[in-house]
C-alpha cells in the first residue's frame, strides 16, 4: 500500500462517518466516499498539505450534491421515510455528540435541517473541524458557517431539548413479548402515553403510510401486525448504537425494531421492512 493509499485509508472511517451523517442513506454514502478515492487517486499528492483536509473537502461536496439526488427520490417514497440502519455498536471512546449522532432518531432530527444546515453543524460540533476548512468545503464564509451552525445547534435543542435515554435491551425485549403475547395491559405499561410509532416499508411491503401516535394506537397497530403472519427468526443486535431485533416473518420478509425511550416507558418506535434499506445490516461497516 502506497502512503497516499495509507492515507486514504486512515481517513475512510471518518469520510464515510460524515457521508452517511449527511445523506442517511449508507449505499449513497459508500458511493460518494468511492468517487473521493476516484478523485484521491487523480491528484498530486505532494502538493496537498493535509490530506484530512482536502478530503473532507472532496466528499463534503459530493455529499451536498448527492443530497439532490436523495430529495427527488423521497419526493415519490411511499409513507414515512427512515435513515438507512448500519450494524454498529456504540463504542465507549466516542464523545456524545458522535454516538448520538449516528442513532437514527437523531439522523431524523437533523433531516429537519436543510443539507448545507446538516454539513456545517456535523462538521463543526461532531467532527471539530476548523472553520476555515468548513468554509472551503461548503462554499460559505467563515463568518456565514458560523451563523449557519449557531443557527443549526438552536434549531437542534429546540426539537430535541433533552438526549433521550440509551435504549434499554431489555425493554425492548419485553415490549415485544408482550406484542407478540396478544397482551393489550402489558403492552401499554411500557408504552408512554405520546408514544409514536414509525413504520418505513418502501414500495415492497405494507406499511403505516403515516405515523401512529398514542399508547392505545400504537399498542393495538403492533399486536395486529404481530397475528399476520409467524416469526421464524430472530435476532437481537445493536443498529446505530442502539439496541435493536431483527425478524424474519414467514420465513421470507424481513424486519427490523428499534425504539426510544424515557423514564423506561418506549417514546418512539421504529419499524424498518424496505428490503432495500437492510442491505448494510450484514456490512457491519468501519465508520466513525
Amino acid at each position: 500500500m502506497t502512503g497516499s493509499d495509507e492515507d486514504f485509508a486512515a481517513e475512510r472511517p471518518r469520510l464515510l462517518g460524515l457521508a452517511y451523517r449527511i445523506l442517511s442513506s449508507y449505499g449513497d454514502a459508500e458511493d460518494v466516499v468511492q468517487e473521493a478515492w476516484i478523485r484521491w487517486q487523480g491528484v498530486d499528492h505532494d502538493s496537498i498539505e493535509s490530506p484530512a483536509a482536502y478530503l473532507t473537502t472532496v466528499v463534503t461536496r459530493l455529499a451536498l450534491d448527492r443530497t439532490r439526488t436523495i430529495a427527488r427520490r423521497r419526493e415519490e417514497y411511499l409513507g414515512p421515510w427512515l435513515p438507512e440502519p448500519i450494524a454498529i455498536e456504540r463504542g465507549p471512546e466516542e464523545h456524545s455528540e458522535m454516538a448520538e449522532s449516528l442513532t437514527l432518531g437523531f439522523l431524523m432530527l437533523l433531516d429537519r435541517l436543510n443539507p448545507t444546515e446538516r454539513a456545517v453543524w456535523l462538521l463543526a460540533d461532531v467532527f471539530a473541524t476548523p472553520y476555515a476548512l468548513i468554509s472551503e468545503a461548503t462554499g460559505k464564509s467563515e463568518p456565514a458557517c458560523r451563523q449557519i451552525a449557531t443557527r443549526a445547534r438552536r434549531r437542534l435543542s429546540e426539537e430535541r431539548p433533552a438526549t433521550p435515554e440509551r435504549l434499554d435491551a431489555a425493554l425492548l425485549g419485553q415490549l415485544m413479548a408482550a406484542v407478540a403475547a396478544g397482551d393489550l395491559t402489558q403492552t401499554l405499561e411500557l408504552l408512554d402515553a405520546d408514544v409514536v410509532l414509525l413504520s418505513d416499508g418502501g414500495p415492497g411491503h405494507k406499511a403505516a403510510r403515516h405515523p401512529v401516535v398514542g399508547a392505545d394506537r400504537v399498542a393495538r397497530f403492533a399486536i395486529n401486525v404481530a397475528r399476520r403472519g409467524e416469526v421464524t427468526s430472530l435476532q437481537a443486535t445493536e443498529i446505530n448504537g442502539s439496541p435493536a431485533l431483527v425478524l424474519e416473518i414467514d420465513g421470507t420478509m424481513p424486519l427490523v425494531i428499534t425504539a426510544e425511550q424515557r423514564e423506561g416507558k418506549v417514546t418512539r418506535i421504529f419499524f424498518l421492512l424496505n428490503d432495500e434499506k437492510l442491505t448494510a445490516l450484514s456490512a457491519h461497516p468501519n465508520i466513525s
